[in-house]
């Protein structure tokens, strides 16, 4: 007799990229509480390990995909979600590396508030995640998404008011040259955490 084969809920495997995200922001933030360059060699490696687990994770996600026959949505509209998710991660993981290329020895107020919207961002993530298999039915995605945007448009505000403040307060060009990256970076963090919410919002739309 043959063992029925395990189906696999690919929206929790979502959330759990989710969950890598949600890591990498906290922390992201944690390494800059009580900054001291001097670690960040450490604290990269460390950061790293959560990418690479996150890595792991869509790859045996991406496996799995491959073997199925049948999928909640539409295969590849898994697959463009997965990848966003990791290419979030990615770029948490790539602001403490400027950080530490860019060998900042002390942080400006400014990127404290970036790190909060971060996090803010990773947690909104995770409840859509925590949502979407639920989507049919749920009024608590479309609330999710709606706040990811409001928090979006908060990083914008953010990034204006730092650009402006560096230009005005700071003569130094390579202050300049490397916080204007940084908070280049930063901005588009928050950019990328919508772009996976606004493609969550179009397949609801497909689906519904």
């Amino acid at each position: 007799m043959f063992k029925k084969k395990k189906k696999t809920n690919y929206f929790d495997l979502l959330s759990g990229l989710a969950k890598y995200t949600e890591d990498a922001a906290d922390f992201l933030a944690s390494s800059m509480t009580d900054y001291d360059s001097q670690n960040l060699q450490s604290l990269l490696s460390e950061m790293h390990d959560i990418e690479h687990a996150a890595d792991l994770a869509l790859h045996d996600m991406t496996k799995k995909l491959a073997r199925e026959f049948i999928t909640p949505i539409e295969r590849q509209d898994i697959m463009s979600i997965a990848n966003m998710i990791d290419d979030v991660t990615d770029a948490i993981e790539d602001v403490l590396m400027l950080l530490y290329m860019f060998n900042i020895k002390e942080l400006r107020d400014e990127s404290y508030e970036f790190s909060e919207i971060i996090i803010a961002c990773s947690r909104q993530l995770s409840n859509i995640m925590s949502e979407f298999e639920e989507f049919r039915k749920s009024d608590d995605i479309r609330r999710h998404i709606i706040e990811m945007n409001d928090l979006e448009e908060a990083g914008d505000a953010i990034y204006v008011r730092c650009l402006r403040r560096l230009y005005e307060m700071s003569d130094d060009p390579i202050h300049i040259v490397a916080w204007t990256e940084l908070f280049r970076h930063m901005e588009e963090c928050c950019d990328s955490f919508e772009n996976v919410s606004q493609t969550v919002e179009h397949v609801i739309m497909k689906n519904t």
